[in-house]
């Protein structure tokens, strides 16, 4: 009796190992059938594109918003309250009494989404480079009493919108720097940019992909024709 009740405790021991076994098994099987996801970003992204995909989110949004003929800006406009193309726009409105232009506190407040502004009657431009905080190392108020007076500098021209295509049809080509201009949507986007350069197709966020650099070591070459190799 008792070698028959050792027997049957052998065998089920040697049952429960195998049952053990098998789901340690089992389930090892299945955690090496699922690939693991890397978290980390290990494909290095380029700075000047970067902005553009961390704006991203809002690209519908300037998609959906209604264009108001009323309130619109034109690239006269745009290119009045800035010294030369490329320079940092003034500030083409008063400032409230005290302020430091600290970003948060002040002009991020109605520049860093843009939206309508009823105190100015005007829509905001978005900003470019909010992370720039301190918004009056660059930007200067247009009226600051008589410390600046009238001189002969000469304004250079802007570029031009459009005719800048590679062939009819085709993106046109960007023809200023993209140094802090990373953020395409910023003046490109919703109804505070420029009527003459504002996309139909700002849900696009990859705006490289179509539009390159116009740069000026280019050398012009004969037309091309492809040659049959057969």
């Amino acid at each position: 009796m008792k070698k028959r009740l050792g027997i049957i405790i052998i065998l089920t021991l040697l049952f429960a190992g195998f049952v053990a076994n098998w789901g340690y098994s089992y389930k090892q099987g299945l955690k090496e059938a699922y690939t693991p996801i890397i978290k980390e970003q290990t494909i290095p992204t380029i700075s000047s594109e970067k902005k553009v995909f961390e704006r991203s989110s809002f690209g519908l949004k300037y998609l959906d918003m209604p264009i108001d003929s009323n309130h619109q800006r034109s690239l006269s406009t745009y290119y009045s309250n800035r010294a030369y193309p490329g320079a940092p726009p003034s500030i083409p409105h008063a400032l409230v009494k005290g302020e430091r232009g600290m970003g948060g506190k002040a002009c991020l407040q109605c520049h860093l989404n843009g939206g309508f502004t009823k105190k100015f009657n005007a829509y905001a431009p978005v900003t470019p480079h909010p992370e720039m905080i301190n918004c009056r190392q660059c930007h200067v108020a247009q009226v600051v009493g008589t410390t600046f007076k009238e001189t002969n500098f000469y304004k250079m021209e802007a570029a031009t919108a459009g005719n800048n295509n590679a062939l009819p049809e085709s993106p046109p080509v960007m023809p200023h720097p993209l140094q802090m201009r990373e953020n395409c949507l910023s003046c490109h986007a919703g109804p505070a940019a420029p009527k003459e350069i504002r996309v139909t197709h700002p849900e696009r966020i990859n705006c490289r992909q179509c539009h390159v650099s116009n740069t000026s070591d280019m050398v012009q070459t004969e037309v091309f024709t492809r040659t049959n190799n057969n």
